[in-house]
């Protein structure tokens, strides 16, 4: 299916708003969405759900109607969001998602985590514009990784944060491969490597201020998923976009490959959120 909607196009929904939809739409007429995992879903969900957990969303777009309006909901809004522009970018009619997710739902004034704040291309950069985007998007990445790492006691998620972090350095190396010279391969890197002092991730958000307003998920292993999906999984989503929007076959075909990357990332941040989850029920 082809991208073709903007991001702007997602719409938000308040719990509020979300009663209101059902009292006026009959089932069936819409698609409602749980990208959590299957334990989260089993712990309870919305009446009529489907379960689509999000790493696999991309993977399973044949299950969902995209001419009916879909409501993409997870356990804080942060997924959920994600979800959303992913669904709008393959082509969806109508998308929202509920602000504050599950927790909202149930009564609590929670917002989901703020995400970063990322420039999109307009389709006519040329190849080195897009490879420093993409090389500060995967610089990011892994300062994020990073960051998270060090405020983490919790062993399996340092472990899955390095193999995050390698894995980001490993990207950076493919984008500079479409350098055509080592002496211009220098000068790019010597250039972002200037910008990245700044602690900016693409789009000018500081990595220390995004990680301050999202400091109620650095406090618990779960909390520290749902931020990670949500950051892995913006960085596919704008990776599918600059494919879509590259005019160079090569640039557009590496792009696509991280984005194929980043899919698997979010697999191996669900798997674990998955056992957190069984783990926390086991203990209850």
């Amino acid at each position: 299916m082809a991208r073709k909607t903007a991001a702007s196009d997602l719409k938000q929904m308040f719990p509020e708003d979300l009663k209101s939809y059902f009292e006026e739409h009959r089932a069936g007429t819409y698609t409602l969405l749980d990208v959590r995992q299957p334990a989260e879903y089993e712990e309870g969900h919305l009446a009529g759900a489907q379960l689509i957990p999000l790493p696999r969303l991309l993977n399973s777009l044949t299950e969902i109607d995209p001419q009916k309006p879909a409501i993409v909901y997870c356990a804080v809004g942060g997924r959920s969001q994600m979800g959303a522009q992913l669904l709008l970018h393959e082509g969806f009619r109508e998308v929202f998602h509920l602000i504050g997710g599950l927790e909202a739902w149930e009564g609590s004034t929670a917002n989901g985590p703020v995400q970063f704040h990322l420039q999109f291309v307009r389709g006519s950069e040329s190849p080195e514009e897009i490879i420093k985007l993409a090389y500060r998007m995967e610089e990011g990445l892994k300062r994020f990784h990073q960051e998270v790492k060090a405020r983490t006691e919790n062993e399996e998620l340092s472990q899955i944060l390095r193999e995050l972090i390698r894995a980001e350095e490993k990207h950076k190396e493919a984008l500079l491969k479409l350098v055509p010279t080592e002496g211009e391969r220098e000068r790019i890197v010597q250039e972002l490597s200037e910008v990245s002092q700044s602690d900016l991730m693409e789009g000018g958000m500081g990595i220390s201020d995004f990680l301050e307003q999202n400091q109620r998920f650095l406090t618990t292993v779960k909390g520290y998923l749902e931020l990670a999906m949500m950051v892995e999984t913006q960085a596919l989503d704008l990776y599918l976009r600059m494919g879509d929007a590259s005019q160079h076959e090569i640039t557009q075909n590496i792009l696509f490959e991280i984005g194929e990357e980043e899919k698997k990332h979010l697999g191996i941040l669900g798997r674990f959120m998955e056992q957190k989850v069984r783990e926390s029920k086991g203990r209850g």
